[in-house]
């Protein structure tokens, strides 16, 4: 069986605030470290009530100290935000704290709206164009150069190398991580329709570099697990109302799966939520292993990655824990 992890956004549900979201991610990580999932990482996101992650660097730390084994990281950050330099210096000095378990995943979306981007870059140059040359930068300062002095700039110095990924949910990352040699994970847990394409173009562009000499597949994937289908079902109605709300330009905390029973979707509506959710893994175990079997035998992923968004902490633990003993990761509790 290939590797799980999990990819949690440090969710901010009606009733809760991001300081107990943060909490509930860290316990989160704790309880997945346990379980023997892979790694852990958070995602950057920006002026989005919902997510409490915007300081991927910040949150990894205290992570990394909550915990022993587990890799943690990024997923991602979103390099056109910031300074390459920056992103080397943080996660370099993480490395350097936690040898062995730091992660960046790079992906080249803003992660947040207009405003917010301006405000982030202080540039009126909003375009992510740069993208390709900004990897190369950072990966610069990170690789230790066998017979040179340290990258002048580079703060704590260049060889603390953590694992470097690109993410996307596009073609265009795809073709540039098998280019430069790295890691790929793909969004399909946003971006479905691209995922065999993207794949594919990955591992036919791939040439082995010093960080990475074969192709090595990510899958990040939608998944909420729950002891009966029906269950599930009632419960993934969180996730349903919160994609309703984004695409209607509504921004708020996650719902409760009991709002989202009460509110009364139009048919134009439950199709559009519908086909948003056909991508989704969502069931009692069973269900969930042959669903992730099946995109592993689809991908040849390497690893898949789990975000299970749910109102409650204790849903989106006990979805972790069913998956983790339904893909034989522990025992099963009696």
């Amino acid at each position: 069986m290939i590797p799980l992890s999990v990819l949690d956004l440090a969710t901010v549900a009606s009733g809760s605030s991001p300081a107990q979201a943060l909490g509930e991610t860290t316990d989160l990580a704790r309880l997945v470290e346990q379980l023997g999932y892979h790694r852990l990482w958070v995602a950057e996101h920006h002026a989005m009530l919902a997510i409490a992650s915007s300081a991927p660097a910040v949150v990894i730390a205290h992570l990394a100290n909550a915990t022993s084994t587990i890799r943690l990281g990024s997923g991602g950050v979103m390099l056109p935000n910031h300074a390459p330099l920056v992103i080397a210096e943080q996660f370099a000095t993480l490395e350097a704290l936690h040898p062995g378990r730091i992660d960046l995943g790079l992906g080249r979306a803003p992660g947040t709206d207009h405003r917010t981007a301006r405000a982030l870059r202080r540039s009126p140059d909003l375009r992510a164009a740069s993208f390709p040359d900004d990897v190369v930068e950072l990966i610069g300062y990170l690789i230790p150069r066998e017979g040179a002095s340290p990258h002048p700039f580079a703060t704590p110095g260049s060889g603390y190398l953590p694992e470097v990924w690109l993410l996307g949910s596009s073609t265009f990352s795809a073709q540039l991580a098998g280019m430069l040699g790295l890691p790929f994970s793909f969004a399909y847990h946003f971006a479905p329709d691209l995922l065999d394409q993207a794949l594919s173009l990955y591992r036919s562009s791939f040439q082995p570099s010093m960080l990475l000499d074969h192709p090595c597949v990510m899958v990040a994937a939608s998944v909420l697990c729950a002891p009966t289908l029906d269950e599930a079902r009632y419960l993934s109605g969180s996730t349903a109302l919160s994609i309703l709300q984004s695409r209607t330009g509504t921004v708020g905390l996650l719902p409760s799966p009991e709002e989202a029973a009460q509110y009364s979707f139009s048919d134009e509506e439950t199709d559009v939520v519908s086909q948003a959710l056909a991508s989704h893994i969502i069931g009692d175990p069973e269900t969930v292993r042959e669903g992730l079997l099946a995109l592993e035998r689809r991908t040849g992923a390497d690893e898949i990655m789990l975000s299970t968004r749910a109102h409650s902490f204790e849903v989106r633990a006990r979805s972790m824990r069913l998956v983790a003993e339904s893909w034989g990761l522990v025992a099963p509790t009696s």
